[in-house]
């Protein structure tokens, strides 16, 4: 083989001795192909392996941690929740419509091939400088692009988050998540065992879009990247709501022994990972495989990462069943192959062996690297910050509730269609956890999703920790019981020692926070290589929290709805400004040091919300994130249909945009009650005003017409995008 070939599949010197050694020969063009899927960064996972090791997986609700095509938890009566998070940055940055579409309809075939419907979808966005106008498509493409996907598809999109920072100028994130529900007897996983059972293909026609894609999302971008369009895939929703019903009225029936989504690297992953989990070999005859274009050969066919198609292991004697279900939903179906005993992959084209590799040797001796990892040298030049207000209260106020990153999103949510299915009890708009009805057991799921870079980049350890109790304050603010996490670990360049520095305490902070806090890590994704020309974007591992409130009617919301509330701030405030949003307005900056995370802290606030909230002493819960009090009171004003008259809680005015964790507002219907409730959990409880039936939003000495402040919170945004 030359090396040219080699190099432009993305595998080392080292990699291709590796492969000449498993085969005991050289590879033909076909099984370089297969392999350098196999082992890319996007499926291998050979640069992240080394730290993923360890994450806390456990605990008597969850019924599947990782290792499945998603995470799986107990939702009590017999029903559990199948719900994961992944990444579509590179294509989203290359065609945002179709990389945001696809992302969604990828990560929905990785719940409902587990047997669940999809019920619910959000969403974790990331865009550079919003002046640019170059981000302003790429924010309109990515929400029409998810919209379209999740619309056509029937599943609302309940929540999310959206944040702009220059470092994601040469590269967005797109990170999507889906949740499905359904009869824990009726999971299904992803296996081919049983010698002589057919191999059945199901779904849309192969084309060639899509080609490379996961070779093409374990690199670096840079000016040839905008060559890469071909690579990436376009979806069809309306194909993959047929896919969806076909598929689970599949799994009503005894047909099938396993299925797997053919997803990054198409019939390649599905395959060898069906048959390697069994310890099982396959013969595909790639010929049969159902196309769409002309010329075809058996290295598309296996690399293409054309949509909405599905790798079934069917029960022998029953092909016809299974291809009939398919067909009545207007779907194609060919068998393709069967299982065999041999270990190996036996690859067919017009009945002549194309192509032979051996099964667990592939996946065992993917690589694992141990890459170089150095302590990145900004962070001794960011530490000494000290952040000092120099605006007066009222200026930074209003420059913080008009920013980007403040502001409501509106123009992006209300794209997506949040109320279909009449399941959506809170959704996008409504501050903080997004919550669903079960109707199946009358419970409800409360779902946050979390990203600040920003806290990452001044201290991956702590940072990544804080988004893990960042989404479950969310949800016990909903007065939910935070059960489980996804993750999606957002990084740059892996050869770069800095960044794998980054990665690994990214690592270190969630598996210490989700053992701290009792929510273990059930599923996930990770992707490297978000740098363009050398720059890499901050640390962002995306946190998806999933919580349980067991009876739907008991839910807590965000606002303020009747007069005479008492209004409590909960927590401590230390006077935290690193990272702050404060800061990277005033001074242009992301500096300084963060405070360990204090978890007893923190579980002891979430068991507060959660009890009062069953003793209904709450009117409703907001946690404080980024902007601090000043900002969490005027996004819950700009919700409200009552004022909000607040006095003095802080004796200097940057305390107001102070962003130490561990904190949360509440309105409190029963004062002495919920006072004497939060001394047994040793919280610092402050009241710090009312709502009023005034029109206006009085802080500490700031007034404004809600009239005002609902413009600037709504409007932003809106007038921002033109």
């Amino acid at each position: 083989m030359d090396k040219a070939t080699i190099k432009a599949h993305k595998i080392s010197e080292d990699e291709y001795k590796e492969i000449v050694k498993i085969l005991n020969r050289e590879p033909n063009l076909l099984e370089l192909g297969v392999i350098s899927a196999m082992w890319s960064e996007h499926c291998s996972y050979k640069s992240s392996k080394k730290y993923l090791q360890g994450f806390p997986t456990k605990a008597p609700w969850v019924v599947q941690g990782p290792g499945e095509n998603a995470g799986v938890i107990d939702i009590g009566k017999g029903m559990v929740a199948v719900f994961k998070v992944e990444s579509h940055n590179h294509p989203s940055f290359i065609e945002p419509f179709a990389g945001a579409a696809t992302g969604v309809g990828g990560i929905m075939r990785d719940v409902f091939t587990m047997g669940a419907r999809v019920v619910a979808g959000l969403n974790s966005l990331k865009f550079g400088n919003l002046k640019n106008k170059h981000q302003k498509y790429l924010v309109k493409g990515v929400a029409n692009g998810i919209a379209h996907y999740g619309n056509c598809m029937g599943v609302p999109t309940i929540g999310g988050e959206c944040a702009f920072d220059e470092c994601f100028n040469g590269n967005i994130l797109v990170n999507a998540f889906a949740l499905g529900v359904c009869k824990k007897e009726e999971l299904f996983y992803a296996k081919a065992e049983g010698v002589g059972n057919p191999v059945i293909y199901v779904g849309s026609k192969t084309g060639r879009d899509g080609l490379g894609g996961a070779v093409m999302a374990s690199d670096s971008f840079n000016e040839e990247s905008k060559s890469l369009r071909p690579t990436v895939q376009i979806g069809d929703p309306f194909a993959e709501k047929l896919l969806m019903e076909a598929c689970l009225e599949l799994f009503k029936k005894d047909f099938i022994v396993g299925i797997q989504d053919m997803g990054a690297a198409g019939l390649t992953s599905s395959s060898f990972e069906m048959a390697g989990k069994s310890g099982s070999g396959m013969r595909l005859y790639l010929d049969r495989v159902p196309m769409r274009e002309e010329g075809m050969n058996a290295y598309e066919l296996m690399l293409s990462e054309s949509q909405e198609r599905m790798l079934i292991c069917a029960k022998k004697g029953f092909e016809d069943e299974v291809i009939a279900i398919f067909k009545k939903w207007d779907l194609d179906a060919a068998i393709i192959g069967e299982v065999t005993d041999t270990g190996k992959m036996e690859l067919f084209w017009e009945n002549e062996l194309v192509g032979l590799i051996p099964i667990e040797p592939l996946s065992k001796k993917a690589p694992v690297l141990d890459r170089p990892i150095k302590e990145p040298l900004y962070l001794k030049e960011i530490k000494d910050y000290k952040f000092t207000l120099k605006m007066t209260a009222k200026e930074a106020f209003l420059s913080l509730l008009k920013n980007e990153n403040i502001n409501d999103k509106a123009y992006i949510y209300e794209q997506f269609d949040s109320t279909v299915g009449t399941n959506t009890i809170k959704a996008d708009g409504l501050l903080g956890a997004s919550i669903l009805r079960v109707k199946e057991n009358n419970a409800a799921l409360a779902m946050a999703i979390e990203c600040n870079s920003r806290l990452n980049f001044i201290n991956p350890k702590i940072g990544a920790a804080m988004n893990v109790a960042a989404v479950g304050r969310k949800i016990a603010c909903a007065g939910a019981r935070p059960l489980a996490i996804s993750d999606c670990l957002n990084y740059g360049n892996p050869q770069n020692p800095e960044v794998m520095w980054q990665f690994a305490k990214g690592c270190e902070g969630i598996k210490e926070a989700c053992k701290a806090l009792n929510t273990p890590v059930v599923s996930g994704n990770v992707s490297l290589y978000n740098e363009s020309d050398g720059i890499s974007i901050y640390p962002s591992p995306t946190i998806v929290g999933v919580g349980l409130n067991e009876n739907a009617s008991h839910c807590l919301k965000s606002n303020f709805s009747k007069e005479n509330i008492s209004i409590y701030l909960l927590g401590e405030t230390k006077g935290e400004f690193a990272g702050s949003i404060i800061s990277k307005v005033q001074d242009k900056c992301v500096k300084g040091e963060l405070k360990e995370l204090d978890y007893e802290k923190e579980l002891a606030l979430w068991e507060l919300l959660i009890r009062a909230n069953s003793l209904k002493m709450l009117h409703c819960a907001n946690s404080v994130g980024v902007g601090g009090v000043a900002m969490s009171l005027a996004k819950i004003q700009a919700i409200s249909s009552v004022g909000l008259k607040i006095g003095q809680i802080f004796n200097e005015a940057a305390l107001l945009f102070d962003e130490s964790p561990s904190r949360a507002i509440v309105g409190v219907s029963d004062e002495k009650g919920f006072e004497d409730l939060a001394a047994k959990f040793s919280i610092k409880v402050q009241k710090i005003g009312t709502s009023t039936v005034e029109k206006e939003f009085i802080l500490q000495g700031l007034k404004f017409s809600l009239t005002e402040l609902k413009n600037l919170y709504f409007n932003s945004f809106k007038e921002a995008m033109k």
